[in-house]
């Protein structure tokens, strides 16, 4: 072990008289783990809601979406077929979509009518854990009496002040005739189910359909208005669409979850940055606290310094005793920093003690999601800093020259 990190640890072992740097330099370590421990836990909230807010939303919304250029898709069985081939892709889902309005004897509200294979294992794993009330299998049955059934959010059914077996009339807009005149045509559905994904939009604007029942509410029997793909993993997106696009030719259009998402993805990176940029400065105002302390070490300390040059210390040797000494209190603030974020983490996400309005939020608690990434960086900045604080104290003490100290 060299003999420069022995004093550096010993200078941290204060004598009586010493006290106060030592306290000095206690608080500065403190000050560096609440740092650190504060952007551990807010990076990993940060990642948590925006892992939340994507798995949410991307539950129910395509990851990617096929559309036909010329309009609706006849043959989507074959289609389906030669997009299951395309490595990285989870499965395929037929749909119909429109617009139209939602009426209940207490309500009244605009809605995106979307209509859907249920049998498909697809549709019920993106179904599952949301649906509060009914079942999402009865969009397949007809409803006597009536065009069949649908599925509604908690927050439109609110709206609408209607529950599971009450009906609704469904208007949309259509073209017909032989100069395409826009008409309507009103339908009367059964709720089958009301679903809650905690997605505001999805919850308020969604209504969903039996796919064979869009198909003859709409006026489309046989085909299909696109093909959304689910894919094994989120991060093979770009590369799953490429092949895609390759595959099916300029005919049809691709969409993906990123376009629908970027908006959110990058305002939740822009708070990252943010937020990190402010916990790092708290860091920092810690850090360059080792500036006063060390500089009072270094006063302190002239006789010895200038014992140790008079025994062939070297201007370097000096300067790296000052810098280790403050590697090592940021190193022992930061360590401790880490364990308290990761146990701040862990408390989060097992004990939620912290709620927070679900209607505002989607979630009841604070979700955490943490990255040993966070860790490694959050470290390397918080000793990074610390050692750069320690470069002036350490500058100025191998400038000491021995003889002015003897004769003083």
């Amino acid at each position: 072990m060299r003999y420069e990190f022995l004093i550096a640890a010993r200078y941290l072992r204060a004598r009586r008289r010493d006290a106060f740097i030592s306290v000095t330099t206690m608080f500065t370590a403190v000050g560096v783990m609440l740092g650190v421990a504060a952007l551990i836990i807010v990076l990993a909230v940060m990642s948590g809601f925006e892992k939340s807010l994507r798995d949410r939303i991307l539950s129910l919304t395509p990851q990617i979406q096929v559309e036909s250029v010329a309009g609706g898709i006849a043959d989507y069985a074959d289609l389906q077929k030669r997009i299951a081939q395309v490595p990285g892709v989870a499965g395929t889902d037929p749909f119909i979509v429109g617009q139209g309005m939602a009426s209940a004897a207490r309500g009244l509200s605009g809605v995106i009518v979307r209509g859907v294979d249920v049998t498909n294992p697809i549709i019920r794993a993106r179904f599952h854990g949301f649906v509060q009330q009914g079942s999402m299998a009865d969009l397949a049955r007809n409803a006597a009496g009536g065009d069949g059934t649908a599925a509604i959010g908690s927050t439109l059914a609110d709206k609408l002040n209607a529950r599971v077996g009450d009906q609704i009339n469904l208007v949309i807009p259509l073209m017909a005739g032989r100069g395409l005149e826009l008409t309507t045509r009103t339908g009367h559905f059964r709720i089958a189910a009301i679903f809650e994904t905690g997605v505001i939009l999805v919850d308020r604007d969604v209504l969903f359909l039996g796919l064979r029942q869009a198909q003859d509410f709409f006026g489309r029997p046989g085909r299909v208005d696109g093909i959304e793909v689910r894919l094994d993993n989120l991060d093979d997106t770009g590369v799953v669409s490429r092949q895609l696009r390759q595959l099916l030719g300029a005919d049809f259009r691709l969409t993906t979850w990123m376009d629908y998402d970027q908006a959110a993805a990058a305002g939740f990176a822009f708070l990252k940055r943010v937020y990190a940029i402010v916990l790092l400065m708290l860091i920092a105002v810690a850090a360059f606290n080792l500036i006063a302390t060390l500089i009072m070490v270094v006063l302190e300390k002239r006789k010895d310094i200038a014992v140790l040059m008079a025994m062939g210390a070297g201007r370097a040797d000096i300067r790296r005793i000052f810098v280790l000494k403050g590697l090592i209190v940021g190193s022992a603030g930061t360590a401790a920093g880490l364990l308290m974020g990761a146990l701040g983490c862990f408390l989060l996400a097992h004990y939620h003690f912290i709620h927070i309005e679900k209607k505002i939020y989607g979630i009841p608690t604070l979700p955490v999601d943490a990255h040993a990434t966070s860790f490694v960086i959050v470290a390397a900045a918080s000793i990074a800093l610390c050692g750069l604080a320690a470069l002036y104290p350490a500058r100025q003490a191998a400038n000491q020259l021995p003889v002015t100290i003897f004769r003083s």
